[in-house]
């Protein structure tokens, strides 16, 4: 029997997975062992949320699910025996079948002590939140809530199923996760879990890099990964796995004197998650607008070409980007006389703590690169609304920018948080300006793939040099020129070159002498 309110939604799911909820329970009765449906597919199936993951958890032991799975499974692999885990594909579904558990670790230890129970209540007591200790056991479709998660769900309240003591003493890193689900599902945590996350936030040093940079890559690409930020801030979690930001609190921003630099970050963070929803449709659209068209996408539009490698949706990196780019105020804070703050070159000094802190989490190298670059060039449009930017300039943001370029737009605009509503327009202006006159360069001259009017093999040939140093500074010179000038015909290339050649004094060295006849 389901709970009054739960039922037709729960059901309508179970009935969509008929086909493999079914066949599943059943050839588990008929061995003899215990089947349910649990934990996030439980939740999810309440919320209705995608559910391309199944998770079930049973009374036999991984050599037996192996055994009962292998016939029926469409395929199957046992990466997760030793903590009781099988997995297998069926009809599209990844499912994982888990032995009753439980998991604790050692005061000193970083790794999980497995030990396999034998019921389900005990099994569920064992798991992180309330919310994820239901169960609908198989194949008589029993709801099971001994912890009253539903009503929890309804309430939007994160508990755990134990003391959270003991819980998060079991798991540290149930600690993090509490924040995750603050920001994927928008819940709120209980007083008494709150408590227990700031009295044992310590703990969480106990555990690896890699498990807590996995949840925090999880909780940054939740619906208000703000809200789980300021949870492990107010908790003292951050002050151990992201003590950068948890030092903003303290800091006041030159140009937003009526909020501290942590306060302007959290804002910054939740306008970036807004700016690249916008952003996302931007370019959806314009896929659709040339695929309707039928023709070639330009330059003018390099996310079109390969929107996978320019914006995801959620995307990490501009999130993190956005959260990571005062960190460098802290440092830099120098007042001034009248009582003028001044964070010059925090910009700077805020990509290389965001670099040190990506390698501590063991970030990849192209995430931390990506990251910390966007942290180095969030400042770069400031002053383009004032002074105005030459053609070249513009050149050199988007070149600057490289691929990251529609990340640095969401960065930019999202770093706009003044009350100041005359000066927000005005920036918000100014940035549709930069972004348009982008587009229009782009259109005449493939920003998105800037080179010299000259290649290599060319610059050797009309200076009839040999290969060595001073190809790269003359093809850096062109490129300059390229810049500056913007695209050149072959002949004010060439010419370009020999002008600048004239004047190297290794123009008449003996060792640059021609290598052949010069090509005309």
């Amino acid at each position: 029997m389901f709970p009054a309110g739960a039922h037709t939604r729960l059901q309508d799911v179970l009935d969509t997975l008929d086909d493999v909820l079914g066949p599943l329970g059943r050839l588990f009765a008929d061995a003899g062992f215990e089947l349910a449906l649990v934990g996030g597919s439980v939740r999810d199936a309440l919320l209705g949320r995608d559910m391309p993951d199944l998770d079930f958890t049973t009374d036999a032991g991984p050599d037996e699910i192996e055994r009962l799975i292998k016939p029926w499974a469409d395929t199957h692999w046992d990466i997760g025996r030793k903590f009781g885990t099988i997995g297998m594909l069926k009809r599209g579904y990844q499912i994982e079948i888990t032995t009753y558990r439980a998991e604790k670790y050692d005061p000193d230890s970083r790794k999980p002590q497995v030990a396999f129970g034998d019921n389900l209540d005990d099994d569920l007591i064992r798991r992180d939140f309330t919310i994820g200790a239901m169960a609908v056991r198989l194949p008589g479709r029993v709801f099971v809530d001994p912890f009253n998660g539903l009503q929890d769900l309804e309430n939007k309240v994160i508990r755990t199923p134990a003391s959270a003591t003991m819980s998060f003493n079991d798991d540290p890193l149930r600690m993090m996760r509490a924040a995750r689900f603050t920001s994927q599902l928008g819940f709120t945590v209980s007083d008494e879990v709150k408590t227990a996350m700031t009295d044992m936030a310590e703990r969480i040093t106990i555990i690896s890099a890699e498990r807590v940079r996995d949840e925090l890559v999880k909780l940054m690409k939740g619906i208000d990964p703000a809200a789980g930020i300021d949870l492990l801030v107010s908790t003292g979690i951050a002050d151990h796995v992201l003590p950068e930001v948890a030092g903003l609190r303290l800091e006041r921003d030159e140009h937003h004197r009526h909020k501290d630099v942590y306060q302007h970050t959290l804002t910054v963070v939740r306008q970036a998650v807004d700016l690249e929803a916008a952003y996302m449709k931007r370019i959806h659209a314009a896929e659709e607008a040339k695929g309707a068209e039928g023709t070639e996408p330009t330059a003018a539009s390099s996310e079109s070409k390969a929107p996978e490698s320019v914006l995801s949706a959620p995307d990490f990196i501009v999130r993190f980007a956005a959260l990571m780019h005062d960190i460098g105020k802290p440092s830099t804070r120098r007042f001034e006389a009248g009582g003028a703050v001044t964070f010059y070159h925090h910009d700077v000094v805020g990509a290389k703590l965001t670099r040190k802190r990506m390698r501590a989490l063991h970030f990849d190298k192209d995430t931390i690169s990506k990251v910390s670059r966007l942290v180095e060039l969030h400042l770069r449009f400031y002053g383009y609304g004032d002074a105005g930017w030459s053609d070249s300039a513009v050149r050199r943001y988007v070149t600057d920018a490289g691929e990251l370029l529609t990340r640095l737009h969401i960065l930019t605009r999202a770093d706009v948080t003044t009350r100041n509503r005359k000066k927000a327009d005005r920036l918000a202006f100014a940035y549709d300006d930069l972004e348009e006159r982008i587009t229009r360069l782009a259109e005449r001259e493939r920003l998105d793939a800037i080179r010299p009017d000259l290649d290599g093999k060319q610059i050797m040939e009309i200076l009839q040099i040999a290969p060595g140093p001073v190809v790269g500074r003359a093809y850096r010179f062109l490129l300059e020129t390229r810049m500056e000038q913007g695209p050149l015909d072959a002949e004010a290339a060439r010419a370009a070159l020999l002008d600048w050649w004239s004047q190297q004094p290794e123009s008449g060295a003996a060792e640059n002498q021609p290598t052949g006849p010069a090509s005309h």
